[in-house]
C-alpha cells in the first residue's frame, strides 16, 4: 500500500503520538509498503528511509503546531497519490489533511490520541475552560465526520467518542516494544550503576516516565510524603519540570528528576525502578504503562481512561480511585511493603503485553486501512 501519514507531532519531539507514528512507519517499511510523512517543522527530512515533509509551525507550550498554508497538504497528497491517508491525532494540520483527502476522494483513517477537550478545560478558568472544551468537541466532531474511520486507543475513549456522536469509530490499541523494554535490563551494568546512585540505602524506587506538564497531575504524588524508604524518580521533560520536582520535595517527598531519556537509557531507567506509578486521569491510552509492564514492573494508575484497559487490578498492578485523596498512597504503600507481590505482578504484566508487538498492531492497522478503502468506495 501507499500510505500518507499526516501527524500533529513528530521528531525531534517525543510523546505518545510521535512514538506511535515512528513504530508504524518502521513496520510498514518492513512489510514493503510505501510511506510519506507530513509533519510540523522542525522535522527530519527522512525517517526509516522515507521522505518527511516538514510544514511551517508555531510553538505552543514547547511543541510546534503545524500551519497548513496555501494548499500545501493537498498538493503533497495529490503528488504522492496514496491508497490511504493516516491522520495521527488530528487537530490543526490533521484537519487540513482530512479536508484535502475528502476533496481528492482519498480514503482516510483518523487516529484519535490526544484528549484536547480535557486539556483545554483544565487550562482554562471556570466557564472559559468549559466553553473551550465544548468548542473543541464541536471541532473534533466536524473533523472526524470527514474520516472514513476513526480509531480509538482504549475502550474508555471509544465510549467517550461515541457519546459525543463521533461516527464510524472502532478500537485500535497501541503496540509495545517488548524487546527494547524487558526485565533483562536489570542485569545490565549501567542499570546497576543507576540503581546504586538512586537507591544507595536500599530505597524502594517509585518511578514515573512521561511528560512533565499540568495535565499529568504529578502533584498527586505529594500524598506519598512520609512513606519510609521510598524515593520517587521522575523521567521526562516538559514545562513543569522545575515546578514538579520542587513541589514534591517541598511536600516532603524524596524526589529525583532524571530528565529526558531515550533508547537504552530509558530502558535502563525503567529497569532500575521497583514499581511504576502514573497519575494522570486524562490518558486516552498510556503507552508508558505498557513499557513498564514489559520491563516486569507492577503498575499503579488511576482507575479512569486508558489505564482501565492496561492494568489488570490485583494481578498486574493496582488501579486507584483518583477521587480519593488517600488511594494512591495506599496502593503504593501496599506494594512497597511486599516485594513478592511486586515481582508476581511484574511477571504477570510482562506476560500480558508480550503479544502486543507493533508488528501485530500494524497488521491490524492495515485491516483498518482496507476497511476505510471499502467505505470510501461504497460512498463514492
Amino acid at each position: 500500500m501507499r500510505v500518507a501519514i499526516v501527524t500533529e507531532s513528530f521528531l525531534p519531539y517525543l510523546n505518545g503520538v510521535t512514538t506511535s507514528v515512528c513504530r508504524v512507519v518502521e513496520c510498514l517499511r518492513d512489510g514493503g509498503h510505501e510511506v510519506v510523512v507530513i509533519a510540523p517543522r522542525p522535522a527530519p527530512t527522512s525517517y526509516a528511509g522515507y521522505a518527511v515533509h516538514g510544514l511551517a509551525s508555531v510553538p505552543v507550550r514547547q511543541f510546534p503546531v503545524g500551519l497548513p498554508l496555501g494548499g500545501e497538504v493537498e498538493t503533497l497528497l495529490r503528488g504522492f497519490a496514496p491508497d490511504v491517508v493516516h491522520v495521527a491525532s488530528p487537530f490543526v494540520l490533521g484537519a487540513s489533511a482530512l479536508s484535502a483527502a475528502d476533496r481528492l476522494g482519498l480514503p482516510t483513517v483518523a487516529v484519535y490520541q490526544t484528549d484536547m477537550p480535557s486539556y483545554l478545560r483544565q487550562h482554562g478558568p471556570g466557564a472559559v475552560g468549559r466553553g473551550a472544551a465544548r468548542a473543541a468537541w464541536r471541532w473534533i466532531r466536524r473533523m472526524h465526520e470527514l474520516a472514513d474511520l476513526t480509531l480509538a486507543p482504549s475502550s474508555a475513549t471509544l465510549a467517550e467518542l461515541r457519546a459525543h456522536d463521533i461516527p464510524r469509530v472502532t478500537l485500535w490499541a497501541r503496540g509495545v516494544d517488548a524487546v527494547q523494554f524487558h526485565p533483562g535490563w536489570r542485569l545490565d551494568a549501567g542499570t546497576a550503576a543507576l540503581r546504586r546512585s538512586l537507591a544507595p540505602h536500599g530505597e524502594v524506587l517509585v518511578g514515573y516516565v512521561g511528560r512533565l506538564a499540568p495535565e499529568k497531575e504529578l502533584l498527586r504524588l505529594t500524598s506519598l510524603a512520609g512513606l519510609p524508604g521510598v524515593r520517587v524518580v521522575l523521567v521526562g521533560d516538559g514545562p513543569t519540570r522545575g515546578q514538579d520536582g520542587a513541589a514534591l520535595t517541598a511536600a516532603g517527598v524524596d524526589t529525583v528528576v532524571l530528565g529526558r531519556r531515550e533508547g537504552d537509557d530509558l530502558a535502563r531507567a525503567y529497569a532500575a525502578f521497583d514499581l511504576f506509578v502514573h497519575t494522570g486521569t486524562r490518558e486516552t491510552f498510556g503507552q508508558t504503562l505498557q513499557e513498564a509492564a514489559a520491563t516486569g514492573l507492577p503498575v499503579v494508575a488511576p482507575g479512569r481512561g486508558g489505564p482501565l484497559d492496561l492494568v489488570d487490578h490485583s494481578r498486574t498492578g493496582l488501579l486507584f480511585d483518583p477521587d480519593d485523596p488517600t488511594a494512591l498512597r495506599d496502593a503504593v504503600a501496599h506494594l512497597v511493603g511486599d516485594r513478592v507481590k511486586r515481582e508476581a505482578m511484574g511477571a504477570a504484566g510482562r506476560v500480558q503485553v508480550t503479544g502486543r508487538s507493533w508488528a501485530t498492531l500494524t497488521d491490524q492497522l492495515l485491516g483498518h486501512y482496507a476497511d476505510a478503502q471499502r467505505s470510501r468506495t461504497l460512498v463514492g
